[in-house]
């Protein structure tokens, strides 16, 4: 992990139509107020790229997967799932992403990032939503790198609070800390930024429930 270059901003929208997660965010995100909040559907939303929570092998027949499949229609799964078998032989892992041409003018791109390895998982016990979050905007750093300026804007909904049995307030916590991270630190590649939250996280089941946790960089790297 190292210090993030300088980049444009990205402008961040969370939006859910669950308004307990709202509420949580509102909380979560206090001190990021450029960070927008809405409650509603993600398909309302007007930017560059949409995140979708997903399983390892991009099946999206369940929560807001299936609300995408419907709005863009059936060729955007076989997209996804082309990309996890090229990159990823397959299964895509939980804390990495795909981001693939949406087909659409809205948004661009699509990021299919898993929060769980089957559909319908109960992640509530794991950190799968901060691995989720933090590599959906890795996902987004990685297509600026290579098409500078393709994603200035995106959109994402609560991850795991669904299917996945997240409660909101932590749900909250863990995206934040998964932007935090994208807005201080850059990750060589998706196995050091599963590294480096696994690591730092290990221990937060003996945390309070509603604390924030802000990922830190190794003791033997500088902000230099």
């Amino acid at each position: 992990m190292t210090v993030k270059p300088v980049k444009p901003p990205l402008k961040v929208t969370l939006v859910d139509v669950n308004a307990k997660v709202v509420q949580e965010w509102l909380a979560a995100f206090a001190d990021t107020p450029e960070v927008e909040i809405h409650k509603g559907s993600i398909v309302s939303q007007q930017v560059d790229a949409w995140v979708s929570p997903t399983n390892s092998r991009g099946r999206m027949d369940g929560g807001v997967d299936a609300v995408i499949k419907r709005h863009l229609g059936a060729g955007i799964q076989l997209r996804v799932q082309r990309a996890i078998r090229d990159r990823f032989e397959g299964a895509l892992p939980v804390g990495s992403s795909v981001c693939v041409p949406s087909g659409a003018t809205n948004p661009k791109f699509l990021i299919s990032t898993p929060t769980m390895e089957h559909s319908a998982q109960d992640v509530s016990e794991t950190l799968n939503v901060a691995l989720a979050c933090a590599a959906a905007f890795q996902a987004i750093h990685m297509q600026n790198e290579s098409e500078p300026g393709s994603i200035e804007s995106v959109a994402l909904v609560g991850m795991g609070a669904a299917t996945g049995k997240v409660p909101p307030r932590v749900c909250a916590n863990l995206m934040w800390t998964g932007y935090t991270l994208f807005n201080d630190y850059y990750f060589r590649d998706y196995d050091d930024l599963r590294k480096t939250i696994l690591e730092q996280l290990d221990d937060i089941d003996s945390r309070p429930e509603e604390e924030r946790v802000r990922i830190k960089p190794p003791s033997d790297q500088s902000r230099g």
